[in-house]
């Protein structure tokens, strides 16, 4: 795979992962909301599956976390190691002069 298309696929992926993460947040806190609201109302199946769950997103969110770190240094390294801002450059004046 040329250099250039690969940290562009690992950038997309980064960006994704992100994605991922916020998306659990999210889910993170409507689960939290409705725990709240689960206090005023008492529903006993509620009240003992929720807990749960909660933990087994935020689980989830610890390891998209992680992932996301690793990738993301990864993916940074591997652009400071092909010099792709550079390949960026190079390219943009090829498509400039039609090439």
């Amino acid at each position: 795979m040329e250099t250039l298309k690969k940290f562009e696929l690992m950038e997309k992926i980064v960006r994704e992962l992100e994605d991922l993460q916020n998306s659990q947040q999210a889910v993170i806190q409507k689960m939290g909301k409705i725990e709240v609201d689960n206090i005023e109302l008492g529903d006993k199946k509620l009240e003992q599956d929720l807990p749960d769950m909660h933990q087994r997103v935020a689980d989830n969110l610890d390891s998209i976390k992680s992932i996301l770190d690793y990738f993301a240094s990864k993916t940074e390294t591997f652009g400071s190691k092909n010099n792709v801002d550079e390949l960026k450059e190079r390219q943009a004046i090829n498509e400039a002069v039609g090439k």
